[in-house]
């Protein structure tokens, strides 16, 4: 039994939940994948996977082993990392988990990445704030992009690097003063929450972070939206404002999504007020283990100039900035 093959096995297990899409996912067939789990149970001396008819989840035995396969897959990384890579030149993978709303800057940081070092491979995942902040304690990921306020990442002792302040924006198709549906992209007049609250608004669902500090905005203006449309996906949600559409939808929309409706004539974007929401958005590590190559040259990055005037004019910090301004602005 290799077990650094079924400790791979496992993690992508607990990841994906299902044995079928795990085995794909490792390159491998189902039976393969079984086995192989099987056998490191054998090994182990103890049952690491509760099975019935299809995968139910870890033991206690299996979530310690877990943790274990997480520090050591993550130690053999960085073996690899340090024997593969020239000296300026890292090489290896690098996974990282950025919340649904800074998906667009994230993607941007990873093209970024890779120009500038061909031999790394970065690996995008859209996970939840909590998804994140336990995936970096456990060494599951390496590197995070997320709300650096919430209570969780100081009780963890995560590492920060601010990005940006996450503005939100009401995103509406423009009306008949507006001009037609295939004028360009604009920004309009600030809009206040209450104005917005009466709208037929298309919302993030309320498990996701974005949607709570929306509901708090709302509660403190003193309305109570009655969203038409609630979604977890941060492209459909953007995708529910149709230009030209009599009686459309109206959207909620964190600021690196604005950047992405630019390129949609019809759109109208106005920074919603009263009050103004602000919540910081960077990078997040953890404060514990060694980082690997690519962990190191990711950060280098995020402190470059070129990365930071990409991320101002990409992120909504700045409304007037031009998305057209700078490398890797698609």
């Amino acid at each position: 039994m290799n077990l650094l093959e079924s400790l791979r096995y496992l993690a992508a297990l607990a990841e994906h939940r299902h044995f079928g899409r795990a085995a794909q996912a490792c390159h491998i067939t189902q039976p393969a994948l079984s086995n192989a789990i099987r056998a490191l149970e054998d090994s182990l001396g103890a049952t690491i996977v509760r099975r019935g008819r299809q995968y139910e989840g870890l033991t206690p035995e299996g979530e310690l082993a877990l943790a274990h396969a997480h520090r050591l897959l993550h130690e053999a990384e960085g073996l690899r990392q340090a024997l593969a890579s020239r000296a300026g030149a890292p090489a290896g993978r690098l996974t990282l988990g950025v919340v649904p709303s800074a998906e667009p800057v994230a993607a941007r940081f990873c093209a970024l990445l890779q120009a500038l070092h061909p031999g790394l491979q970065p690996v995008l995942r859209s996970l939840s704030s909590p998804e994140i902040e336990a995936g970096l304690d456990a060494l599951a990921i390496d590197l995070g992009l997320g709300y650096t306020d919430r209570p969780e990442v100081r009780q963890r002792q995560l590492a920060v690097w601010p990005q940006y302040e996450e503005r939100c924006h009401l995103l509406t198709a423009a009306g008949p003063g507006d001009g037609a549906a295939e004028a360009p992209f604009r920004f309009g007049p600030p809009v206040s929450w209450r104005e917005a609250a009466a709208l037929r608004l298309a919302l993030l669902t309320p498990d996701m972070h974005f949607r709570a500090l929306a509901d708090e905005a709302f509660a403190s203006a003193g309305v109570a939206p009655r969203p038409a449309l609630e979604t977890n996906s941060v492209l459909a949600l953007l995708m529910a404002v149709q230009p030209g559409a009599a009686g459309g939808l109206a959207a909620v929309l964190p600021g690196a999504l604005v950047s992405v409706a630019r390129s949609r004539p019809g759109l109208v974007a106005r920074p919603l007020a009263s009050p103004v929401l602000r919540t910081p958005i960077g990078f997040l590590t953890s404060a514990g283990g060694r980082p690997t190559l690519a962990l190191q040259a990711a950060l280098a990055v995020a402190e470059r100039d070129d990365w930071r005037a990409l991320v101002a004019a990409h992120s909504g910090a700045l409304e007037g900035a031009d998305p057209a301004a700078g490398p890797f602005s698609a």
